[in-house]
């Protein structure tokens, strides 16, 4: 069994990915801001508290002694956030991530899978669903910062050797992410609808996102870290996500369907930096790994609801 070390440990993919990797048996490390209080009832992993944006003179030799592979979910914005203040954002997310791929190369190298954003980076498509080769033109301080992280990858690989593995992931849901935060289109309107408030729409509705259920995220993520080097085709970046779209419009309806009832609904003036369709192209993932999406938008949202319905603070989708 590995050793991973979970940047980010108690955020939304990070809980469910270290989450997978104790009850499959490998040792982790978590390290992020806060401590999941469920991870307790899980198993006892090692726990490090530790605010990377902040950490300027933080122990990143120490945080990577016996790791075998890195996971690097730790990043402080969001979309709306990071456009708010870009400098920030620059600052408290890509310079961490390079002082950590520094002490990755002062130990010789090692393996590390970063979370990009598939949502993000190519910012308006001309390709629909969008492939990895697409041009790199983000229209938002978000994916500006996710793609500058990115670049630093691909630096630190090629000339010094680390095994760096970007995963361009669309939108994740599941239950346990954090609305106050902005977390996920579909976990506001979950929540929302259940506490059968107002919803907000910004736009027609129309606008066209990839969703993806997070079990079939934690499943790619965890076959990429495990997959041998010689398996994988460079450039060695995957995008994640469905394969498909589906618009916002489409989200409400199926969520009606769940909870029985038109929904009150205020549509808002859409915003600038949202692009009209964003679906990513997943076939150099199924090619590579033999990974494809399980769970369909309909049923995911299913069980969102449904672990919503009994715990409203549940971390944790059911699998």
């Amino acid at each position: 069994m590995s050793h991973h070390l979970v940047l980010g440990g108690s955020g939304f993919i990070g809980r469910h990915v270290m989450r997978a990797l104790l009850m499959a048996g490998h040792q982790v490390t978590i390290a992020g801001r806060s401590v999941c209080s469920h991870i307790a009832e899980l198993a006892p992993p090692r726990v490090i508290a530790i605010d990377l944006a902040k950490a300027v003179d933080a122990d990143f030799d120490g945080l990577l002694e016996g790791v075998d592979i890195v996971h690097h979910f730790a990043w402080s914005t969001v979309p709306q956030t990071a456009n708010l203040d870009p400098h920030a954002d620059l600052l408290n997310n890509v310079g961490p991530t390079v002082r950590l791929l520094e002490a990755m190369r002062r130990r010789g190298g090692g393996r590390i899978v970063f979370s990009s954003s598939g949502g993000t980076v190519y910012g308006k498509l001309q390709t629909i669903p969008v492939p990895e080769t697409h041009h790199l033109t983000p229209i938002t301080a978000y994916g500006a910062s996710k793609l500058s992280a990115e670049t630093y990858l691909n630096y630190y690989h090629e000339l010094h050797g680390i095994d760096t593995r970007i995963v361009r992931i669309a939108n994740p849901y599941g239950a346990g992410q954090n609305i106050g935060k902005g977390q996920g289109v579909i976990a506001t309107l979950v929540a929302r609808a259940l506490r059968r408030e107002k919803i907000e729409i910004w736009g027609d509705g129309e606008v066209v996102r990839d969703f993806i259920y997070i079990s079939d995220v934690v499943s790619a993520i965890l076959q990429l870290a495990a997959a041998e080097r010689a398996l994988l085709r460079p450039p060695f970046l995957y995008n994640l996500g469905a394969g498909k779209g589906a618009s916002v419009n489409d989200l409400v309806a199926s969520i009606e369907k769940c909870v029985v009832g038109k929904l009150e609904i205020e549509r808002r003036e859409g915003r600038p930096f949202d692009v009209p369709v964003s679906v990513l192209d997943i076939s150099k993932l199924r090619s590579e790994l033999n990974w494809s999406p399980k769970i369909e938008l309909d049923v995911g949202i299913q069980r969102m609801i449904r672990d919503l319905t009994r715990d409203p603070n549940c971390q944790f989708s059911c699998e």
